[in-house]
């Protein structure tokens, strides 16, 4: 693939605001064939499929598709749809996601614990699985997978509990597909996986950086996930700080990597104010 996604048709989910929007606007930007919106928020993601529209040349379709894809039902339904009225993408952008920053036992199962795990780790397999078999079999053209996880995926910390599953079930899976299509020589399809720290985007108001781990600008984020998913690079870790600590977690005995995480890097504090938004 070229530095460009001129003439691809790029899927992304949580599209309707944030970085989801950021991708669009991206995808847009350089000329795409199609941009396809996936959000279940109708009201916003109406708007900004209308903004960028109003932005797109002639030659790039703006479609959007109000789904909850915490209900694997509606992600079977809406990939047909998408099938059929604008083309199997070749970019899926893995980008929506929730968190619920409570104590394990605060947590509901039916209200955070199910759509925790659904949103954030069943959904871009679901997803994913819809429109892999056919960006295999389009040998001849590049595509690419982009899941974004989280740092949290890579480290345990309070109050982020289920949220920490969710995003390790997504590395592992993510990590995992990538060498089983490197292995089996669909070497046309490139899986990246995004394991961030703390972004600026409202999901995670509240929460403070640990130290030299500042919170990301959505902006910074995207452009670098952006130029990894071009090059097919395998994984990005943002800040460089996210590698250390899960280097550092593999080679100091617990006690003492919960005594750097805790006191020294103010990791197991991070999350002492969060407030965020659902």
């Amino acid at each position: 693939m070229t530095r460009t996604v001129a003439g691809a048709r790029v899927l992304i989910t949580g599209a309707a605001m944030g970085m989801g929007r950021l991708y669009a606007e991206r995808a847009v930007a350089e000329g795409a064939t199609a941009v396809i919106l996936w959000d279940n928020d109708a009201a916003a993601l109406a708007v900004t499929a209308a903004d960028l529209s109003d932005r797109a040349d002639a030659g790039t379709r703006v479609a959007f598709y109000v789904v909850d894809i915490a209900d694997l039902g509606a992600i079977a339904q809406t990939a047909q749809r998408v099938r059929v009225e604008v083309g199997n993408p070749d970019i899926v952008i893995n980008n929506a996601g929730i968190v619920r920053g409570k104590y394990f036992w605060e947590h509901d199962n039916g209200d955070d614990t199910r759509p925790t795990m659904q949103v954030n780790a069943l959904a871009p397999m679901y997803i994913t699985r819809e429109f892999l078999p056919a960006m295999i079999d389009n040998a001849y053209r590049e595509a690419r997978i982009v899941n974004i996880a989280s740092a949290a995926g890579t480290l345990s910390n309070p109050r982020m509990s289920v949220y920490a599953a969710s995003k390790a079930a997504v590395i592992g899976w993510s990590d995992s597909l990538r060498l089983e299509l490197v292995q089996q020589d669909h070497g046309n399809v490139k899986v990246t996986t995004v394991s961030p720290s703390y972004i600026s985007t409202g999901m995670f108001a509240g929460a403070r950086g640990p130290l030299l781990t500042p919170v990301l600008t959505p902006e910074y984020v995207v452009d670098r996930v952006w130029r990894a998913m071009l090059r097919g690079t395998p994984m990005l870790m943002l800040p460089w700080t996210v590698g250390l600590s899960k280097a550092l977690r593999g080679i100091l005995p617990l006690p003492v990597w919960d005594a750097v995480a805790g006191s020294l890097f103010g990791v197991y504090r991070s999350m002492e104010k969060f407030t965020g938004r659902l």
